[in-house]
């Protein structure tokens, strides 16, 4: 088992790509702690996780609201007095409220930075000192595409996960010689509930059906699963990956190659 005697904390881990991230590093064998707003999709993969034979804390939080911060790490640290990787996995995606910036609601903007790019900031700065002490650890932040080109209707998603990215890169150069890696997860489009509504938008604003839509987005002529993200995640929290840091990794199904 490639994560056994490691803890995770991994957020928005209720369902899509958080949820099989979780249950991925359960079955490497990874003791979790998990976060997210709904207490009876936690409770769902508590119990899954549980049949996989690790501990799982779950904890109810909103990242929308900044006090969650010193929730999920009071819980924490009562459950676990190590953590071994931190999975920022929770985010506002594009189908909040897609329309053209000049249109754009204040609100959503502002809502989209804390979840996206404020609370994985938050998160980082609170747990740190503990993988600092130890010499040792893992942060995977997951981004997207849109962290590496605009996207339309969806500037608020794609300004958040430039700004991840650079946070990403800058927080790998300060904490490389303390044993620590720091990388991002760029996935393309994946099916998942979130993403529904933005794929029925861009199809309308195409002409398409969902489905015309759906083939065209990547060279495999579909969207990808959740199930295929999270290998890299473990990868990337695993032994194999210890000189892999500062990274932005693309897991699209070819969408860009390079």
């Amino acid at each position: 088992m490639k994560l056994k005697n490691r803890t995770a904390l991994i957020t928005g881990a209720s369902r899509g790509i958080g949820r099989a991230i979780a249950l991925a590093f359960a079955a490497e064998g990874a003791d979790l702690a998990i976060t997210a707003r709904s207490s009876q999709d936690l409770e769902s993969l508590r119990s899954h996780a549980s049949d996989l034979g690790v501990r799982c804390l779950s904890v109810e939080a909103d990242l929308s609201e900044s006090p969650s911060i010193e929730t999920i790490f009071s819980h924490f640290n009562r459950a676990y007095d190590r953590i071994d990787i931190l999975v920022n996995n929770a985010g506002i995606g594009s189908s909040i409220d897609p329309k053209p910036l000049i249109h754009f609601d204040d609100h959503i903007w502002d809502l989209t930075f804390q979840v996206n790019v404020k609370a994985p900031y938050m998160l980082c700065k609170r747990f740190l000192p503990n993988m600092i002490g130890r010499k040792c650890g893992r942060i995977i932040n997951i981004a997207s595409l849109a962290g590496k080109a605009g996207l339309l209707h969806g500037s608020a998603y794609s300004a958040s996960k430039h700004a991840l990215l650079g946070m990403t890169r800058s927080l790998a150069a300060e904490v490389v010689s303390d044993g620590i890696t720091v990388n991002a997860i760029c996935p393309g489009a994946v099916r998942t509930v979130t993403n529904e509504p933005r794929m029925a938008y861009d199809a309308d604003r195409l002409g398409k059906s969902v489905a015309e839509y759906e083939a065209t987005m990547t060279p495999l002529g579909r969207r990808l699963e959740s199930e295929e993200i999270a290998p890299m995640a473990v990868y990337l929290a695993s032994d194999e990956a210890s000189v892999i840091t500062g990274q932005a990794l693309n897991v699209d199904g070819g969408v860009f190659m390079w």
